[in-house]
């Protein structure tokens, strides 16, 4: 007679992984839960589908813990420095494509700031211009009542 089926514990060292987990629901993910139902009953599922995930996975932390990571990598990845961002990528293996890429890259990064040079530009000219519209209109205005006062 053979095993009987045992799902979950298929992998090797998956049973050791369960046993040193603590899978118990914290005060706060059942609030969480319960909050989330009262919200919008996709995310009281998506709570206890996050609890089903970290059985099956055996990961450690708890749902606040696993956001504050996800929080953290998604602020690490920042837009505004492609240099850095995507310079700090693995090699691809080949050397030439790699510096081609940091070429193109830097390339972007300087185009980017040039955009934003342009606009700020762009900014301060139609600034100049309102206030020049705005004396000129105020400007008139006196001036009719100059008129109309004499």
């Amino acid at each position: 007679m053979g095993r009987p089926y045992d799902p979950g514990f298929s992998r090797p060292g998956a049973r050791a992984a369960t046993q040193s987990c603590s899978w118990g629901w914290k005060p706060l993910e059942i609030a969480a839960a319960v909050f989330g139902f009262m919200l919008y009953w996709p995310l009281g599922l998506a709570v206890i589908g996050f609890k089903f995930w970290q059985r099956r996975s055996g990961y450690q932390g708890d749902l606040f813990s696993f956001g504050r990571e996800k929080w953290e990598t998604a602020a690490n990845f920042r837009w505004s420095s492609f240099g850095s961002g995507w310079g700090a990528m693995s090699s691809s293996g080949n050397r030439a494509f790699d510096d081609w890429r940091d070429g193109e890259l830097a390339r972007l990064e300087e185009e980017r700031r040039k955009l934003v040079a342009a606009e700020r530009e762009f900014v301060d000219y139609m600034e100049n211009l309102r206030r020049a519209r705005d004396r000129e209109e105020f400007e008139r205005f006196m001036q009719e009542r100059r008129n109309r006062a004499a």
